[in-house]
């Protein structure tokens, strides 16, 4: 258990290096799209290789498929749901919005964050009580991934007036179920089947397919401008090239 804790902490730190990062200064608009670009290729790198298709060598397609469906509809929901709740209007709403156009980002890439962290680290735990050792690729997808996720939504929340302390909480407190995740991955090894295992997969793919197309690629070519995309290819590259390490 206490290697579980240790990656699982390991892997969910960067949430609050992020978030530390986001609060510390004012960054430029487009050295935060890069970071935003950058993160988005890894994550698509994460989906592909660490999610998907170790779920269907685990499981099969159907697995996955049911839990992609219920990763992407979780999200839906939940960034539906916190938006209703006063989450600020995007710029160029058709009810006449006039917050900046990535004011609500901060929160739905906290969302997703919360959402896709917590199934990819039980994965991380279910492989480590199963004998096989830490995936480098899926923990360096992780670690990297996390961190223009949380600078962020952490820039824009300060932006939008939220209290440093504020957000720090709001972080940390993701970190530590992250973490935890890890730990319950660890406990349920010995009775998750290969189909849950699968569809644990799915739902992370899924809740981070829907989080990328919804909030985190239109944020970093909103603010990087046509580079964003080179960027991303140059996140997938690495991430791919450590999953295939690992």
């Amino acid at each position: 258990m206490a290697a579980a804790l240790g990656w699982g902490a390991l892997a969910a730190s960067s949430l609050v290096i992020g978030a530390l990062l986001g609060v510390a200064r004012q960054w430029p608009s487009k050295a935060v799209g890069l970071v935003l670009a950058f993160g988005a290729g890894a994550l698509i790198s994460a989906v592909s290789f660490d999610l998907a298709e170790e779920g269907i060598n685990i499981g099969g397609g159907d697995s996955v498929g049911l839990g992609l469906a219920l990763g992407a509809l979780t999200y839906f929901a939940a960034d539906r749901l916190v938006e209703r709740m006063g989450r600020p209007k995007r710029h160029g709403a058709k009810d006449g919005g006039t917050a900046p156009a990535g004011a609500g980002a901060g929160t739905g890439l906290a969302l997703g964050a919360f959402l896709d962290g917590i199934p990819e680290q039980l994965v991380l735990g279910i492989g480590i009580a199963a004998g096989e050792g830490v995936s480098v690729g899926l923990l360096v997808a992780i670690f990297i991934s996390n961190l223009p996720e949380a600078i962020g939504s952490s820039t824009e929340m300060s932006r939008a007036g939220r209290g440093r302390g504020a957000i720090m909480r709001l972080w940390i407190a993701v970190a530590v179920v992250c973490a935890l995740a890890t730990v319950a991955g660890w406990a349920i090894a010995d009775t998750a089947s290969r189909d849950l295992q699968a569809t644990i997969d799915g739902f992370a793919a899924g809740a981070l397919l829907v989080m990328l197309i919804d909030s985190m690629i239109p944020e970093a070519a909103r603010r990087a401008g046509n580079v964003a995309g080179l960027v991303t290819v140059l996140g997938f590259a690495v991430a791919a090239a450590l999953s295939i390490v690992g």
